[in-house]
């Protein structure tokens, strides 16, 4: 049978399975939209709620209207409240975002009622917005996580209610800043356009004065437009309804009461105010429709107060449309309202950059979050690394890997609790304290689920049915079994594409090992002694002496083995120098240091003979207290406000505790305080240098909050300019003291400079890069020419009057305060070569080996290493998706991860065969899906918008060259669902 007529076949098959039918008279989407009146202006309300999962309260609290001290807010009662008067009037509307919430709703209500809620979504009077299981943040999440969340509350959406369940706009009301990767993956998932409520009011001043409220906006330097232009707009008072008509019954503002016979009546007062506020608004949009958003957090829990006002308000205003008003009131959705702009077939101005940094006065940046709660970033993003694997595993065991010999295991746990974790107050930062411990133990159950499920997945593919161990710890070189064992065996498992080196470190006893790899061949290893740091943050936990490092190697999908003996019992001998030395080196890099400071003095890539003066060293910016808002902004959870540009520096000098030069491993460990220290390492056969810091207890017995910052100088001319990625992917410019949207005027030199970064950032000039890859999403910015800051970690005194409540200043473990501790790793290169090494390592730095462990020696008859590809993917492809979809399908995302023109070698279209592709996996038929995995990529048709300015040439779309042969373009993703058959 033809590929071409298998696939024809196959997308029949998934359409019986894939969606539920919508109903007989479905009228929902576009047509469902109320009339509206071309000659007058037409406002639309928006009944809406916004339903923070997790802030104040945790997602459990929030939806039982639990610990209403803390905060009144009880999402069950919303939904059922709107659902009672949505069936009073078929005129009404009401709009819902987080599935998260709905989901657990849905499942707990009768078929009579999902029957009536079923109708009321058929008949467009109920509409999903957004559709992700959460309404995302958009500074400090990964694109991967970001696609992953989007597509659990999509999916649900379209099993539950098929073609109608389906979002046309996407909804980011409360975000505190707008990434341009997001506004890419949402037009890549087929919406139509994108509404938010925060822009920064220098920003937002001009566009009302313009009338560039709404706009188009490019997303992508790499796609060829259409494919990431969004239509965009700026909602009027961000996501309240306008003074004075605000009736929850959180609410002080008056009903409108239209009895005459009593006293009080105040209708005709109601409709001026109201007639003023819509001509007020219209002032500022292009066209005759304006959006009033009707709604705010956590209301509607008694949704007639809402219904029966704005009932009263339409009835009361269109009435004065006989008297000749010009003014139409109307329920509506924001795809109506998007649906009428587009009618209007205008011209809009063009936005090709981000949203980023956000202010809502002068001295008021949040760019604090970015960095806040470091260590619940790093988890964050340790735990998207898992569930990865917990996906790819879940397809390479088939059936056995979650129904096995360790019993029953599942990946959803972790994916609702990583969809929860993309929350604009979760992985943020900006949520009360024991919200940030409910979301950290929502991903610890989610692992553990999925850890059963990776044990069961491994045992099939390599025939072991032997226990395995995780170390949770290895990071404070904690590992029970490898501390005590004489002889046990490491799986490394790769979720990468391709073939990847890594250094691994193990906590031991002995000082020498054996080191074997699957195919028996010695590896060079090396017993070096612990850091101070180490030694002082792990406490009590472990007892190890030393650290085995050696460098493994496992194959693109796959695991590999090694077997690791003790040979000789003695704990390792210190090789601590009383002075700090003069270079530690590579074949590929020199690192050399002052032997007056101890600090690092400059770095040289060897292999093109580049170097540059470098000096790296630790500060923190004195954070702005105050007891009120108006004296004095403080800094707090969201907002950076340092009370000076001058940072403090911690140290002058470094203190030298340990030279450690072997074979495998030259590192120097660094003590700049009691509270901050350092280890700089270079291994061996690796291209970057990697600084392991350790920041903490932050002290602040002196009354003072502290904002921590490292600080890279280097004589690198960047004249002001530096470069941050989006949401780990795009890079964009930055220039000091600048917008690219308008003039700015800036009121603070510091935190008015700050940009998120999410796992890069660099400064260049025409023949030298520094680039920096992190493990977590961070604050940085360049202050100075030459310069890059990134933010570390913040212990605050004050709470910054935004709603949180309390002070961001974490108790740590011992409750003394947290210890946080993290890697940077720098490479120095000609800026043309630059991302053919920091794609690769910023993959790697996201996606990193999972390592197990098993006592003893393995079984015999054991397979030692696998890999799930029949070959390594090309370097430009990355596996970004492989996920169970059913019993018989699995979806695949394959990536293009080079931008158009960063690179010489890679920044070409890619071709990869899909049948070609798994090594244990036949693959009968492939249908390619919108990004979200909720519509046919064919039946994809989005509203088109004329813009201002012509877009730049870029290459042509390449096209694919058979069915089954896939191209990508740089920047492309492309998302299939897979009929296949385990082989």
């Amino acid at each position: 049978m033809a590929a071409l007529h298998i696939s024809f076949l196959l997308q029949l098959f998934f359409c019986l399975v894939f969606s539920l039918p919508t109903g007989r008279n479905s009228i929902c989407g576009y047509k469902s939209c109320l009339a509206t009146k071309p000659s007058m202006l037409n406002v639309h309300l928006v009944p809406h709620t916004h339903d923070d999962v997790g802030w104040l309260k945790t997602v459990d609290q929030y939806y039982y209207g639990d610990r209403n001290n803390i905060q009144h807010a009880g999402v069950q009662y919303i939904l059922d409240s709107v659902i009672d008067q949505l069936q009073k009037d078929p005129a009404r509307r009401f709009i819902y975002v987080e599935t998260a919430f709905f989901y657990r709703w849905w499942r707990q209500q009768s078929q009579d009622t999902r029957r009536i809620v079923t109708q009321l979504v058929n008949d467009g009077r109920l509409e999903f917005i957004n559709g992700g299981w959460c309404m995302s943040d958009e500074a400090t999440t990964h694109y991967s996580a970001v696609i992953d969340q989007m597509t659990l509350g999509l999916r649900f959406l379209n099993d539950t209610f098929g073609e109608c369940g389906r979002p046309r706009v996407a909804w980011h009301i409360d975000p505190f800043g707008h990434a341009r990767e997001h506004a890419s993956i949402f037009a890549q998932m087929g919406y139509d356009g994108f509404f938010f409520g925060r822009l920064d009011y220098q920003d937002k001043a001009r566009r009302m004065k313009t009338k560039e409220m709404e706009m188009l906006w490019r997303a992508s330097e790499s796609l060829t437009p259409p494919l990431a232009d969004l239509f965009t707009g700026v909602l009027p008072n961000g996501y309240n309804p306008p003074e004075g008509f605000c009736w929850d019954q959180s609410c002080d503002d008056a009903p409108i009461r239209d009895d005459p016979d009593l006293e009080d009546y105040n209708v005709d007062e109601i409709v001026q105010k109201f007639l003023n506020a819509s001509y007020k608004q219209a002032a500022f949009y292009k066209t005759n429709h304006i959006i009033m958003t009707m709604g705010s957090d956590f209301q509607y829990e008694n949704a007639n107060l809402w219904y029966k006002n704005m009932d009263k308000l339409i009835k009361y205003v269109n009435a004065l449309q006989a008297k000749g008003s010009m003014v139409n009131v109307l329920y509506s959705t924001p795809s109506c309202y998007l649906q009428e702009l587009n009618l209007a077939n205008l011209t809009w101005p063009l936005k090709t950059d981000d949203f980023f940094p956000y202010a809502d006065d002068a001295h008021d940046f949040w760019t604090g979050y970015f960095t806040s709660r470091p260590a619940l970033k790093l988890y964050e993003r340790q735990s998207n690394s898992r569930l990865q694997t917990c996906n790819q595993l879940e397809v390479l065991g088939g059936p056995k890997s979650t129904s096995g010999p360790f019993g029953e295991g599942d990946s959803d746990t972790m994916k609702r609790a990583m969809g929860v974790a993309q929350h604009h107050d979760a992985v943020s930062g900006t949520e009360k304290q024991h919200v940030a411990n409910d979301y950290a133990r929502r991903l610890a159950t989610g692992w553990a689920h999925c850890e059963v499920l990776v044990f069961n997945s491994l045992a099939v593919l390599s025939g072991s049915e032997a226990p395995r161990v995780f170390c949770e710890n290895l990071n404070i070189s904690v590992c029970p079994l490898t501390e005590s064992s004489h002889k046990f065996s490491m799986n490394v498992y790769n979720p990468l594409g391709r073939t990847v080196s890594w250094p691994v470190r193990l906590p031991v006893n002995g000082s020498t090992y054996s080191v074997t790899d699957a195919n028996g061949k010695a590896v060079d290893s090396q017993v070096v002694p612990l850091s101070k740091s180490t030694q002082e943050v792990r406490r009590n936990r472990g007892y190890a002496k030393g650290e085995l490092v050696f460098q493994v190697e496992a194959p693109p999908l796959g695991y590999t083995t090694y077997i690791i003996s003790m040979v000789q019992g003695e704990p390792p001998a210190s090789s601590s120098k009383p002075t700090a030395p003069r270079f530690i080196q590579n074949k590929f890099l020199k690192v050399t240091f002052d032997n007056t400071t101890g600090l690092l003095s400059s770095l040289t890539n060897l292999e093109t003979q580049q170097t540059i003066r470098l000096t790296q060293n630790f500060y923190w910016y004195n954070a702005s207290a105050g007891n009120n808002k108006e004296s004095s902004q403080p800094s707090g959870a969201y907002i950076f406000r340092p009370n000076s540009s001058d940072p403090f520096i911690i140290n002058k000098t470094a203190d030298i505790q340990i030279v450690t030069v072997s074979s495998a491993v030259q590192e120097v460990t660094q003590w700049f305080s009691p509270w901050v220290s350092q280890v700089v390492r270079l291994y061996k056969d690796r291209r970057e240098l990697e600084l392991e810091w350790t920041v903490g207890p932050v002290p602040v017995a002196d009354g003072l909050g502290k904002e921590v910052i490292t600080r890279l100088d280097t004589d690198i001319e960047s004249s002001g300019y530096f470069y941050t990625d989006s949401n780990g992917r795009e890079v964009l410019e930055r220039r000091k003291d600048y917008r690219p949207t308008w003039d700015l005027k800036q009121t603070e030199p510091v935190a008015g400079n700050y940009y998120p970064i999410n796992s890069r950032a660099y400064i260049k000039d025409d023949k030298r890069q520094l680039t920096v890859v992190t493990d977590r999403s961070q604050g940085a910015s360049s202050i100075y020419n030459g310069s890059l800051e990134i933010m570390l970690h913040r212990r605050l005194l004050y709470d910054d009057f935004r709603g949180v409540g309390e002070p961001l200043s974490e108790p740590g473990e011992f409750s003394h305060g947290l210890v946080a501790r993290g890697r940077l790793l720098l490479t120095l290169t000609p800026p043309d070569t630059a991302a053919d090494v920091h794609r690769p390592l910023a993959q790697g730095m996201v996606l990193q080996p999972l390592l197990s462990f098993q006592d003893g020696t393995p079984p015999a008859n054991t397979k030692l290493e696998f890999s799930g590809l029949q070959a390594a993917l090309p370097p430009a492809v990355h596996l970004l998706t492989l996920s169970q979809w059913d019993k018989d399908s699995v979806l695949i995302r394959l990536e293009h991860q080079y931008q158009a023109k960063e690179s010489k070698t890679h920044s070409q279209p890619v071709t990869v065969n899909l049948q070609k592709l798994f090594s244990t996996l036949e693959v009968l038929g492939a249908s390619e899906m919108s990004l979200g995995a909720n519509q046919w990529k064919d039946d994809m048709n989005r509203l088109q918008w004329n813009t201002e300015k012509k877009s730049k040439p870029l290459p042509l779309s390449v096209r694919d060259p058979s069915p089954w042969e896939v191209t990508l373009n740089p920047m492309e993703i492309r998302t299939f669902l897979l009929r296949v058959r385990l082989l």
